[in-house]
């Protein structure tokens, strides 16, 4: 059976790109197509498949800056055809408009965010950055939006139908494509792609038992909002681990703070330290899937995030986690404290973890291929 692997750009570091590392475990040699590849940018590991971009790729501003291509992702996705039995596509907006000589399964991590979020996506102008390019950038990408949105949204619908079978990583994702596209799919959550098995290295400068955040930074991950939190109680250190057009706002205000450091990009060794030696993780962002928690639960952490989203299928309440029920200091403060305050049983939440297992997923995977080779003749 010939099977090929697609996914919108591997240009970040992200639970997507996570994904599409597990999926190519399934299947390990299946090329992997995609419209951008900055090896620097994304997981090194990503390195060792076999990745095939488009034509795209020889424009470097591309490979640094994917949001740039936007006006001609479209076109050039959909003259993408993978000659394939079954095309394996990873897809939060780009990616499920490839075609295959065979059989179509979209795995959706989210409907585009771009299109059906706007206001999430490009962050409420009043949390950019300080400085002329901050508020340049989101209102260029404000004005792309809203020349290009209703083409887009054809186009998106269009390629969305274009699959065979339609799978989704939450039950909130399961809705937000039901709404956008008609469309009924099964839901398979994928399992927490960092373990603890595997090199630990320590990060300089930090010691143990702070609340940590990862997230890329982002406007809507509304990491300020967990730094405002965190200064609201006592004693409390933060570490955040992220990148992105945020990071040096976040760094000047870590800077005032004197209990917050920005890590920015970690290795996995360094990950898989700072998640076992951290007291808790802590998130506030709008998530179609909540990834970090079910890491964090790995090493036996518990977790305080918003209720919403996919963290309400990947943290149980009193268990493994608290819920606050605004992305406001004020409520994620509280939730902090009273994480805090509680006592947690370390096994239970790994066993939790364990529930999301790589094995199952890979095991669920690899029938909804067959199911659809099988369809093919």
């Amino acid at each position: 059976m010939r099977v090929a692997l697609g996914h919108d750009y591997l240009t970040q570091r992200g639970g997507a790109e996570r994904v599409v590392q597990v999926m190519a475990h399934a299947y390990p040699d299946a090329p992997v197509y995609t419209t951008l590849y900055d090896p620097d940018g994304t997981f090194p590991e990503v390195g060792s498949l076999d990745v095939r971009p488009s034509r795209l790729n020889g424009i470097s501003a591309l490979r640094r800056h994917h949001r740039l291509a936007m006006p001609v992702l479209a076109p050039v996705v959909s003259r993408m055809k993978i000659d394939a039995e079954v095309l394996l596509v990873s897809s939060s907006g780009w990616a499920h408009g490839m075609q295959s000589t065979g059989r179509k399964i979209v795995y959706c991590h989210a409907p585009a965010r771009w299109l059906y979020q706007r206001d999430r996506y490009l962050g409420a102008p009043e949390k950019q950055a300080s400085g002329l390019g901050a508020h340049l950038r989101r209102d260029l990408a404000a004005g792309a939006l809203a020349v290009l949105g209703s083409g887009l949204r054809r186009w998106d619908r269009e390629a969305a139908h274009s699959a065979d079978r339609y799978l989704v990583n939450s039950t909130v994702v399961r809705e937000a494509v039901r709404t956008a596209y008609g469309i009924e799919a099964d839901v398979l959550p994928p399992p927490p792609a960092l373990l603890p098995a595997g090199e630990e290295s320590p990060v300089a400068g930090i010691e143990p038992g702070f609340v940590l955040c990862v997230a890329r930074l982002l406007p809507y991950k509304n990491v300020d909002v967990v730094l405002a939190a965190v200064e609201q109680v006592p004693g409390v250190r933060l570490v955040v681990v992220g990148e992105g057009p945020e990071r040096a706002a976040l760094t000047d205000r870590a800077a005032r703070s004197g209990r917050v450091h920005i890590a920015g990009r970690v290795t996995d060794a360094e990950l898989r330290w700072l998640y076992r030696s951290c007291a808790a993780l802590a998130t506030a962002s709008y998530e179609d899937y909540g990834l970090a928690p079910l890491e964090a639960a790995a090493f036996g952490r518990p977790a305080c995030t918003l209720r919403d989203g996919g963290f309400l299928d990947t943290v149980v309440d009193g268990r493994t986690g608290v819920f606050f029920d605004r992305p406001e200091p004020d409520s994620v403060a509280a939730g902090l404290e009273r994480l805090l305050a509680s006592v947690w049983d370390a096994d239970m939440i790994r066993d939790h973890a364990r529930s999301f297992s790589a094995e199952r997923f890979i095991g669920r995977i690899r029938d909804v291929v067959g199911q659809e080779h099988a369809l093919s003749g």
